[in-house]
């Protein structure tokens, strides 16, 4: 067998790298930080512990690695939800549906456990300033109001209606995670009962 050349190393290691970060994902938007041990990423990546050392130097390196890409995430799909095609409410519908998909959910955890947790290292705390919940539902206030004058949405004040849809979204989140018996979750279309005339 011939020797990696260069570049099937690198392929190697970003392929390493990356599933080392879907594993720390899973973990740390369940558990959160402090929760979290980096043997645990190792078991859910199927990787020796030492070996996880060296593609990051710390629990709270990789952590915020992960707030930032999901961060970025996040900021891309609320800016791109006005590129879709349809309605405002057509909009709203495929937003809330990638914010339910199962790697939007891992996401949106992580940056819930990165708002609420104890022990967030600095430079994630910095982002979540710069990531402010107040952000989010600017960006979504012009996709709302348009839904409003199209007759789509109800009636009332823009920024109140985007802060219940938000919470309604994070707590069905956090419910779907902890895989409660008994609970489902629910149709996009059900959900946006609460905002759609």
């Amino acid at each position: 067998m011939s020797p990696l050349n260069e570049e099937q190393q690198h392929q190697i290691r970003d392929e390493r790298k990356e599933q080392i970060m879907s594993a720390g994902l899973k973990v740390f938007a369940r558990r959160g930080i402090i929760g979290t041990k980096m043997s645990m990423i190792a078991a859910e990546a199927e990787i020796s512990h030492g070996l996880l050392y060296h593609y990051f130097a710390s629990k709270d390196e990789l952590f915020t690695t992960l707030v930032e890409r999901a961060m970025t995430a996040s900021d891309e799909a609320m800016q791109s939800v006005y590129d879709l095609p349809g309605s405002p409410i057509d909009k709203i519908r495929a937003l809330t549906q990638d914010m339910l998909d199962e790697g939007g959910t891992d996401y949106f955890l992580l940056i819930h456990q990165a708002r609420t947790s104890e022990g967030v290292p600095e430079k994630v705390m910095e982002l979540m300033k710069y990531y402010s919940m107040d952000k989010y539902v600017k960006q979504l206030q012009v996709l709302f109001r348009q839904g409003q004058e199209a007759g789509e949405l109800v009636d009332g004040d823009v920024d109140e209606m985007i802060s219940s849809y938000l919470s309604v979204l994070s707590g069905l989140m956090v419910l779907h995670v902890q895989k409660i018996g008994g609970y489902q979750l629910p149709r996009v279309d059900m959900l946006l009962r609460m905002i759609a005339r």
